[in-house]
């Protein structure tokens, strides 16, 4: 993949206020840059998509903020759960001579000429597990997905696990080898199990959490404190200095 570029504006306004940014097309964000002070940066929302977009939690991005240059992986990024537009993102800044962890994403593939797996064709029914896998690796190292052959799952019970993936020496899998990617299942049996799970009893609104806070609330929150932090942060370098 090319490499992945973007470039930063200082930003002055932080907390609950960048709802005023979000409404001028900018997305607030967040640069950490190992135990110094953290930068609240924001760029325009396309360029920042689409960063995110090629880059995912896995893929180095040259990031140019002021005159400063940075290399860093996402962190997090926050999506608007009513909406998905992304809210608010975090950049980790990396070494290219020191180890990270990563999220990569885990792609089943198939035999030249199939779209699914045997136990698919045969009507029967392959639940996915997990599509990322954590690695340590050194940032240029990284990959931009691990492939896994789907063509084993045939019968019910049938499984695809961590063990079953490869990946170069560089790369180091970090998630459990027992830990389970895919597993097939007959199309009654999944059907039976959910409905043993169903049931209004001890249910919330998908739009609280438990303590009745929702979810924008709980995300902008969540902005609010890392913003905050990086401010004061700021604030207290400027007093040392």
């Amino acid at each position: 993949m090319d490499a992945i570029t973007l470039t930063l504006e200082p930003r002055e306004i932080t907390g609950k206020a960048v709802r005023r940014l979000r409404g001028q097309g900018m997305v607030p964000a967040v640069i950490h840059d190992h135990g110094k002070s953290s930068i609240v940066v924001m760029a325009p929302y396309a360029e920042v998509f689409k960063a995110y977009q090629h880059a995912g939690k896995h893929h180095p991005i040259k990031l140019k903020a002021g005159s400063k240059n940075y290399t860093a992986l996402i962190k997090t990024a926050e999506f608007d759960p009513k909406k998905h537009l992304l809210r608010h993102i975090v950049f980790g800044a990396v070494k290219a001579n020191e180890k990270v962890t990563a999220e990569i994403p885990v792609h089943i593939v198939y035999d030249e000429g199939n779209d699914s797996s045997p136990a698919e064709r045969a009507g029967l029914v392959v639940l996915t597990q997990a599509d990322v896998v954590e690695v340590e690796a050194l940032p240029n190292d990284l990959i931009d997905a691990i492939e896994v052959s789907g063509e084993s799952l045939v019968e019910v019970g049938d499984q695809l696990t961590i063990a079953d993936l490869k990946v170069p020496e560089t790369i180091t899998i970090k998630t459990e080898d027992n830990h389970t990617i895919a597993t097939v299942f007959e199309p009654s049996a999944l059907q039976a199990a959910n409905d043993d799970a169903g049931g209004d009893e001890g249910e919330t609104s998908e739009t609280e959490n438990p303590e009745g806070e929702t979810v924008a609330d709980a995300a902008e929150n969540s902005e609010e404190n890392a913003d905050t932090a990086a401010a004061k942060a700021k604030e207290e370098g400027k007093q040392e200095s």
